[in-house]
This record gives structure tokens, sequence and C-alpha cells, in this order.
């Protein structure tokens, strides 16, 4: 191990627009990856104690200021840092990264490709941009995004792409958070 570069220094994650830093996916993983240093945030409106989502771009700058904060408390350099969350979470770390904030790789748990019902209304507009290692960590029977919708918008990556299917999983993917966190902590040590 002497003289190995670790890719990934530490991990930030973000919940979906329903939650806050505590939803079980992202204990869950936090505690699947330990010793790894992690970050589990909230954006502003959650902590401001609204319920409605702030509009993208305030949520973007939020997760780039958590993680510049993050990576000098641990002191690693910010292109070793992995984002991602779940659902409108993971989408935002997702946007940032395709804005120019450095990070080692991508963990996107339950994507929301699109509204439900609204496969014409994409969520796809920055995934050319992205060039590091993405995984995608999705239910079968999500309403968000089918399974082939999403390998057809992830083709467009220009970096390494993982999926991770869960059978019969839906947006929410309950009762799943041991599987979603062994598979991240797994793709994440073998980066």
């Amino acid at each position: 191990m002497a003289g190995r570069k670790r890719p990934v220094g530490a991990l930030l994650l973000t919940p979906g627009a329903g939650s806050d830093r505590n939803q079980a996916t992202l204990v869950a993983i936090q505690h699947a990856v330990s010793p790894l240093p992690t970050l589990r945030a909230d954006f502003p409106y959650r902590k401001e104690g609204r319920r409605a989502p702030d509009r993208a771009p305030k949520l973007i700058e939020s997760v780039t200021a958590d993680a510049a904060a993050f990576v000098a408390d641990v002191h690693i350099r910010a292109d070793r840092l992995a984002l991602g969350g779940r659902s409108m979470g993971g989408r935002i770390c997702s946007m940032a990264v395709a804005d120019g904030l450095p990070a080692a790789a991508l963990v996107l748990v339950a994507y929301p490709l699109h509204p439900p019902g609204r496969p014409d209304k994409l969520r796809v507009e920055h995934l050319p941009r992205l060039t590091v290692p993405c995984l995608f960590v999705s239910g079968t029977r999500d309403p968000f995004g089918t399974p082939a919708e999403l390998e057809a918008a992830t083709a467009t990556i220009g970096g390494p792409v993982a999926h991770h299917w869960i059978e019969g999983g839906r947006h929410d993917l309950k009762g799943k958070d041991p599987e979603v966190s062994s598979v991240v902590a797994a793709w994440l040590a073998g980066l």
C-alpha cells in the first residue's frame, strides 16, 4: 500500500428534495464507507426550515461551498473528493461537477432522470460534460426513469459509468439501504 495514491480521499453526500442530511440511505452509506471522511450536507432551504427546494443555481452554489470547506477540513486536494447523494441531491452534485467543480467521482442514488410520467422532460443537459467516474444506483421500477432510459442518458457521459440495478426497487429504494451502501462502498474502494 506504500506509495499507492487513493483516488478518493473523502465523500460529500446530499439528500433528496424531501429529506435532509439524516436521510437513512445517506447515513447507511457513511457507515459503509467508514473510515473514509464523509460529510452529509443539507441544502440552504433545509437549514432555513423551508420545505421547498431553492432553484438549481443556489443549490449548486451550496454544494460548491460545502465541498471547498470540507476538502480544507480533511486536508485533501479537491480532485480527491467524491460527491453525490439521493435523487435531487445527486443531480445537483452532478451539475456542480459538470460546471467545473473538481471531483474524483460521483455517486448518484435514485437519479431523477425525469419527473414521473414525463419522460419528455429529461434532466440530462449537463451529463455530456461529466468526465469523472459515475455510479448510478437505481431501482428497476423507479418512475423517475427506467433502466433503459437511464442507460441511454448516461451513455453521453465522457467518464466511466457503472450502473447497479435494484430489482423491483422504486424511487425510495425502501428497505434497500444495506444493498445500496455496500455497492457504493465497494465501488469507491475499487477506484
